[in-house]
Parts: structure tokens; C-alpha cells; sequence
């Protein structure tokens, strides 16, 4: 018989395992893909899931059964992502500028990856070149179209996990969807 989570909590505050057990199977793989799509890296999502389980496993007793379960979990995930990118700005360095190296500068040449065989080449082609572009967007429009589009998320969600107005949701989707559109307008072909 499977609980709801308002009862897996309360077996799990009680100090029962397996409560703790089933809420991790239940949410390990969403919030696993959730952190993975932001940070792009199968290690760092490890520790990044891990550390998110146990800072809501921590705070269980302060969840509040108004709310989806599901909610709070995802805002302690993205809280913890957030945490991560501040703790780690990542250099960037441009393709245009050559290399420093000790013999000197090296230019960089990267292959032409513009031709496609097929509509399968293509279709890979285009996912690469969309969610490069969303993985280029500022940090606060990224989290919200990757809680809107591959998470599903409604507005209200988004703006409970972020904790921010739900306008404010409105507005940074639709600014990073502008942007997107912007960055994309010549590199995808209709």
C-alpha cells in the first residue's frame, strides 16, 4: 500500500527508516534530473542530491503540510544549486581570443558541426543548440524555464520553490524566453 507523503513524514519524524527509505526512492530520480539539467556534471549531481536530502531530511519537522511536499523539496534542490553555482563562478573564456600557452599563443579551430546527414542529426543538432542556449541564459531565468519546460512546473510552483512574487515568475519566463528567441533566431531552421 503506498502512503501519501503527509504520512511518510509523520512515520519518518517518529524515527521510522524506512519512511525516510521511501520518500528518498519516491523523489531521488525527479530531483536527481532536476539538479543534473542545471549543473551538468553526474558527479557534482551526486553530492548535490545527497546534500539536498539531507538538509530536507534536517528540516522535516519545520515542513509545513500546507503545502506540496514535493514544492519544499524541489526549493531546497534549487536553493542548493543556487549555493553551489555562488560558490562556484565559473571562468569563462572566449572561442574567439587564442590560448595562452608557454610556446606562445594557439588559436583554437573547432570542426564544422553545422551539417547534418538526417532528420536525426538535425533533431540532436537543435536540442544541443536550445539547450545551449539555455544553459547561457543568467542563473534566474535559467532555473525558471528549467522548473517550467522540463520540470512542468506551474507558475505558482516555480514561485514557491524561488520564493518570489508569482509576477516576477511571469516576467523572468517571459524575459527568458525573449532571450532565447533572440539567441536562437538564426541558428535554428524553422
Amino acid at each position: 500500500m503506498d502512503l501519501s507523503d503527509s504520512d511518510l513524514i509523520k512515520q519518518a519524524l517518529g524515527g521510522d527508516q524506512n519512511a525516510y527509505a521511501a520518500i528518498l526512492d519516491k523523489y531521488k530520480g525527479p530531483i536527481s534530473s532536476l539538479i543534473y539539467r542545471m549543473v551538468k556534471n553526474r558527479e557534482e549531481t551526486e553530492d548535490l542530491v545527497q546534500e539536498a536530502f539531507i538538509k530536507a531530511f534536517n528540516s522535516l519537522a519545520s515542513f509545513n503540510e500546507q503545502y506540496a511536499f514535493s514544492t519544499w523539496l524541489y526549493k531546497i534542490a534549487v536553493n542548493n544549486c543556487i549555493d553551489f553555482f555562488r560558490k562556484k563562478r565559473l571562468r569563462l573564456y572566449s572561442l574567439d581570443k587564442p590560448m595562452e600557452s608557454k610556446d606562445g599563443e594557439v588559436q583554437r579551430e573547432f570542426p564544422d558541426t553545422t551539417f547534418a546527414a538526417d532528420k536525426l542529426v538535425l533533431s540532436k543538432e537543435r536540442s544541443t543548440l536550445i539547450q545551449e542556449a539555455i544553459d547561457s541564459l543568467p542563473e534566474k531565468y535559467r532555473i525558471s524555464i528549467v522548473l517550467r519546460h522540463n520540470e512542468e512546473r506551474s507558475y505558482e510552483e516555480i514561485a514557491e520553490i524561488m520564493q518570489i512574487p508569482l509576477g516576477t515568475v511571469k516576467a523572468r519566463i517571459f524575459r527568458a524566453r525573449e532571450m532565447l528567441k533572440k539567441e536562437l533566431k538564426d541558428k535554428l531552421m524553422p
